[in-house]
């Protein structure tokens, strides 16, 4: 079985003030996923990242808020976290592990920080992850003076994609991913 887990999409990242590049790209690609995984019956997790106070992401903020509506069904939920890996402190291995889940396909932002620790956590919990390229996002690393240029969006989610090993799936496009009831 499959479950689809989507980190962060949140309006903060996705549609305030200062989304991520791109953004209208990767939430089409993250709501044909998430409308294959309903259609196939699968489990889908939301993630809700809890930021500090103050943050963009501060609980009860506009910009913590979903982007995505959640389904009221039994096998659809929203998981709250305050660090970058899905799996510390929350129930989502458990929730999984019950469920007979031993694949996810992973999406959502930011692709070096919450993403990829989600992603590395489900390797090291033994689950196959799949990661669709266009259904993950981050923002230009800035310049450092005298130190490193900037490094561009793309750049820093095909960075990230590639120090997960190669015990992931990296699969181009969204749309290529299929859940199976």
């Amino acid at each position: 079985m499959q479950a689809l887990i989507i980190v962060d999409v949140q309006v903060a990242f996705v549609a305030g003030p200062e989304p991520v590049p791109s953004a209208g790209a990767l939430l089409a690609a993250v709501g044909s996923l998430l409308d294959a995984a309903r259609d196939g019956d699968a489990w889908v997790v939301h993630l809700q990242n809890d930021g500090a106070s103050g943050a963009i992401d501060e609980p009860g903020s506009a910009g913590w808020e979903l982007h995505f509506p959640v389904e009221q069904r039994g096998n659809e939920v929203v998981l709250r976290k305050s660090t970058d890996d899905g799996f510390q402190g929350t129930d989502l291995a458990e929730l999984l592990t019950a469920q007979g889940i031993r694949s996810v396909v992973i999406c959502g932002v930011m692709s070096e920080m919450c993403v990829s620790a989600t992603a590395r956590s489900a390797l090291e919990l033994g689950f196959h992850v799949v990661l669709p390229h266009d259904a993950h996002a981050t923002y230009d690393v800035p310049a450092v003076p005298g130190l490193a240029a900037a490094v561009p969006h793309p750049m820093v989610s095909r960075v990230a994609e590639w120090a997960l090993g190669d015990q992931i799936d990296v699969i181009a496009h969204a749309a290529d991913v299929k859940f199976v009831p």
